[in-house]
């Protein structure tokens, strides 16, 4: 086996127990860089994909796969242990994704692993298990089966598939917040893509961007107008030093379904970068 001179990551693929375990040096996506482009160099996309048109993955209860389960192993000289079940599992931390480079390549499930299918890697939850995995920025929601382990590097939490980074809008920055939740097959779960909290009350704005050069926010107007998105608007407010700032905001928006309705526009035009604001 060929060891990466830089490796910032390990992958441990399907094993039966520790006796057998077999640790993997991978390269991993992290963060992308201004000179790169937001993938690690041969990990990029490849064929582009319709975020639209991915299939919404269904939990069902599924029993263990006869790889990746072991009670623990070992990486990097630490030992991760293996969880007994995903009941009641819910944690908060850092995503990133891997593709191109894993593309057709065995999971420590044993499954080849698809970047555009809905799967994530995980440390310690049992294999398969179903979550709900939530974008803590945008409020966009994707299922996954975790079929995979990994990452194996300290501030992340999951391992997303390049179609589940798609579809939670986190493929620019490469990582992203967000929080991981186990389902049970069988239970009701929201919609993928909704809101992390239901649109009631005071009515809500995507915001796009804020700068502090007018002409800037109108550039991006325009681009959001070219997308469908009439209700566009440059707003002047006041910047943390007291200066102006220029935001770029859609809305007011009255109804989950309109802002859903506007949040699909957007990742067909390719904007992936926006939060929801109720000032």
């Amino acid at each position: 086996m060929t060891i990466p001179r830089k490796p910032t990551a390990q992958r441990y693929r399907g094993v039966a127990d520790d006796r057998q375990l077999l640790p993997y040096l991978v390269m991993l996506l992290l963060i992308g860089c201004s000179t790169g482009g937001p993938y690690h160099r041969g990990d990029g996309p490849g064929v582009p994909i319709d975020v639209a048109s991915i299939a919404e993955v269904v939990p069902r209860n599924e029993p263990r796969s006869r790889y990746g389960n072991p009670p623990s192993y070992v990486v990097n000289g630490r030992r991760y242990r293996v969880m007994g079940s995903s009941q009641g599992y819910v944690a908060k931390g850092r995503a990133s994704w891997y593709g191109r480079k894993f593309h057709g390549k065995r999971t420590s499930s044993g499954e080849p692993f698809n970047m555009y299918a809905m799967t994530a890697a995980h440390r310690s939850l049992p294999l398969p298990t179903y979550v709900m995995v939530t974008n803590r920025r945008t409020g966009r929601r994707a299922v996954v089966k975790v079929n995979d382990r990994g990452p194996f590097v300290n501030d992340r939490l999951i391992d997303l598939s390049y179609a589940a980074a798609a579809k939670l809008g986190i493929l620019s920055a490469g990582t992203g917040e967000v929080e991981v939740r186990a389902l049970n097959g069988g239970e009701p779960i929201p919609r993928a893509a909704s809101l992390a909290v239901p649109v009631t009350g005071d009515a809500v704005y995507v915001q796009l961007g804020a700068f502090q050069q007018r002409a800037n926010a109108e550039l991006l107007r325009a681009k959001v107008s070219g997308a469908d998105v009439r209700s566009a608007r440059v707003s002047q407010a006041s910047g943390a030093g007291g200066g102006p700032v220029y935001r770029v905001r859609v809305g007011p928006l009255d109804s989950e379904g309109e802002v859903s309705a506007v949040l699909a526009k957007l990742r067909r035009a390719g904007i992936d970068r926006y939060r929801l604001v109720t000032d």
